[in-house]
């Protein structure tokens, strides 16, 4: 038996439910679930919907930003980053998910996909005490 990567049944169900109704989609979702039962990948249902939904917010040109930092983020740095972010990404419309994170000392830690972005003050810190003790 063949296995089939996560992201191939996540590119298939895209295909399958793209453009179709939510009544045609009621009826290929049953249909999605019991392949996944038969082939005993409804373990891995939380990665496939992961990558469903990054190919969703590709196709749409979304980018989704977990952003991190210890108190809640301003309006004007949450418009530096969301700036900043699409440029980087394209153009891309930049959702911000913002999470409160007491183990950071501040700033912040940006998570794209499988990038991280490390702005805080602990990873800067830690950047320092790693060029000063090269020197010696």
């Amino acid at each position: 038996m063949t296995a089939i990567s996560n992201n191939n049944i996540a590119k298939a169900i895209y295909a399958a439910t793209k453009g179709k109704t939510h009544g045609e989609q009621s009826i290929v979702f049953p249909q999605i679930v019991s392949f996944l039962a038969r082939r005993r990948l409804l373990s891995k249902s939380s990665d496939i919907l992961s990558r469903l939904n990054k190919i969703i917010n590709d196709d749409e040109g979304k980018v989704i930003a977990r952003v991190s930092s210890v108190e809640k983020m301003t309006e004007a740095s949450k418009k530096e980053i969301t700036h900043s972010l699409s440029k980087y990404y394209g153009g891309k419309t930049v959702i911000l998910e913002e999470r409160l994170d007491p183990k950071l000392l501040g700033g912040y830690k940006i998570e794209v996909n499988d990038e991280v972005i490390d702005l805080s003050i602990k990873n800067r810190i830690q950047k320092l005490q790693e060029h000063l003790t090269q020197g010696a």
